[in-house]
């Protein structure tokens, strides 16, 4: 026959509190209830259980042989329910986060800050992880966020996944310090694409999403790039620059103002990326992750403040009067 825990823990609350009626109390069951289960396990067991008499119930030999097994479910149980809350404890104050470098360096440091003041005993740890990768990593529980970015088009994760956006990071020319277009009046303080069409460019290697964007960009301002020089990494690009042998497209984020470089703004419609906290769609288990993804959107609005900042500076003076 199959094993019915509740009649166990049943016989157990029967020796325990030597009555039917303080059982059914424990159980908040009537004392009808109970006498109609411990006839069924009678039955199911085929063999007396519980001596009724006027004092209360004891228990038969076979009775106690089986509530001394419930006793072991019982204390099983009460490992388990508290080995489950010390693990949820546990994983309510764990955030393994997944980033890029860019994200890496200029957004989840603030975050992470402010994290750490409301929750100095969060068990957080960061590792590397490309856009790509990042849905992979939750799926497989070797992660709980990613910070992910999407080139142009909306990011649509699986169903057992959840994007939360963060920041819309728009695209530079990134040029040489020396380049004649290096400079602009605050009137025309932004480039078309169009202008760098006979450029020498420095881009992201073929087959990433964000060169596959380069090239629709150009295709759209009617021409076709002559790239010289590929990579992987933005900082790379920009150094290529700072060599004056080409120019490129960064990400506003990526900015590292490296030595013998300038960067201008993009006329609008402008290439882009969206950066997101990408999460598992149930994310009730690590708590951290909603607080940190409030927390980076709040940095996003901070970043997204100083970089509109100059550009509302520029157009203040040339609408004045006595602008130049």
């Amino acid at each position: 026959m199959v094993v019915d825990p509740g009649q166990l823990r049943l016989l157990v609350l029967i020796e325990r509190h030597g009555s039917l009626t303080a059982a059914a109390h424990a159980l908040q069951l009537t004392p009808a209830a109970v006498t109609q289960q411990v006839v069924k396990a009678e039955r199911d067991w085929q063999v007396p259980l519980v001596i009724r008499g006027p004092r209360g119930a004891t228990l038969t030999a076979a009775g106690a042989l089986l509530a001394s097994h419930g006793r072991t479910v019982e204390e099983a149980s009460d490992k388990a329910e508290a080995q489950l809350a010390a693990l949820l404890g546990h994983l309510s104050l764990r955030l393994r986060i997944g980033t890029f470098q860019a994200a890496a360096l200029h957004l989840l440091p603030p975050a992470l800050t402010a994290l750490r003041h409301r929750h100095p005993d969060a068990d957080v740890s960061v590792v590397d992880v490309v856009s790509g990768r990042g849905a992979d990593e939750i799926s497989a529980g070797r992660l709980d966020l990613a910070i992910v970015a999407s080139w142009g088009t909306p990011l649509a994760p699986p169903p057992h996944l959840r994007a939360h956006p963060l920041l819309m990071d728009p695209m530079v020319v990134v040029l040489p310090d020396d380049h004649p277009l290096a400079t602009g009046q605050p009137a025309d303080s932004e480039l078309r694409l169009k202008q760098l069409r006979d450029e020498s460019w420095v881009s992201i290697l073929a087959g990433h999403a964000a060169r596959e964007q380069f090239h629709d960009a150009a295709r759209e301002a009617g021409f076709t790039p002559t790239v010289r020089f590929e990579t992987e990494s933005y900082d790379v690009v920009q150094a290529l620059v700072g060599t004056g042998s080409a120019v490129a497209l960064v990400s506003r984020l990526a900015l590292t103002r490296a030595p013998g470089t300038t960067h201008r703004e993009l006329a609008r419609p402008r290439p882009y990326r969206q950066l997101y906290a990408l999460t598992k769609a149930d994310a009730s288990l690590t708590p951290l992750a909603d607080m940190l993804i409030d927390l980076l959107r709040d940095v996003a609005r901070d970043i997204t403040a100083t970089w509109e900042a100059p550009l509302q500076e520029e157009q203040r003076s040339s609408d004045s009067p006595h602008g130049g």
